[in-house]
């Protein structure tokens, strides 16, 4: 069991990887298709621009249960960590609302699209398509709402990925240092 929690806490970030893997291959495909051979498959660009559009809303997703969306944070580090807490999850609960119209609004504008309205090239229905919206934004509003549980409920901050990266770099800068002190000793 927790084998396949942890394969939920990530699966934004496996199914990024998976579009990410895709539509590269897809493109680099079509460019040796044009440059060599000559000729164009039509129907990959249109596929790659909807699993680039796909991978660009579970990123904001992933990136929602990492912590790591952009926000002013300069007077969040100038209050105690309590209230700066407060803060960021009144700022969390517009955007939950925000992200609950927004569903709401793509359910609605999905339901109106006629079955004709397809792909140009591949066919497919754009209510298929137009998915990656409510899906991703439920996912994103939920990752949201874990993100606050762990900070309010049980007072862990997710660390920021660019911080922690930083951190790791100038920890392994003086471990280096250390090492080449006692080096020329």
């Amino acid at each position: 069991m927790p084998a396949l929690w942890s394969f939920l806490d990530k699966f934004e970030s496996h199914v990024c990887r998976i579009l990410l893997a895709v539509f590269v291959t897809l493109l680099f495909v079509q460019i040796v298709a044009r440059q060599v051979f000559g000729f164009s498959i039509t129907w990959i660009e249109e596929l790659s621009v909807i699993l680039f559009v796909w991978f660009a809303y579970f990123g904001a997703s992933y990136a929602a249960r990492i912590a790591a969306h952009n926000r002013v944070s300069f007077h969040l580090n100038a209050l105690p960590r309590t209230q700066a807490r407060m803060v960021e999850a009144v700022g969390d609960l517009f955007w939950v609302v925000f992200n609950v119209v927004f569903i709401w609004e793509a359910i609605q504008f999905i339901g109106r699209l006629k079955p004709f309205v397809k792909a140009q090239t591949l066919g497919w229905e754009m209510r298929y398509v137009y998915m990656a919206l409510p899906i991703a934004f439920i996912l994103m509003t939920l990752r949201i709402l874990q993100v606050n549980y762990l900070k309010l409920v049980l007072g862990i901050d997710p660390r920021d990925p660019d911080r922690v990266e930083v951190e790791d770099m100038m920890e392994l800068s003086q471990d280096e240092q250390r090492a080449f002190e006692r080096g020329t000793r």
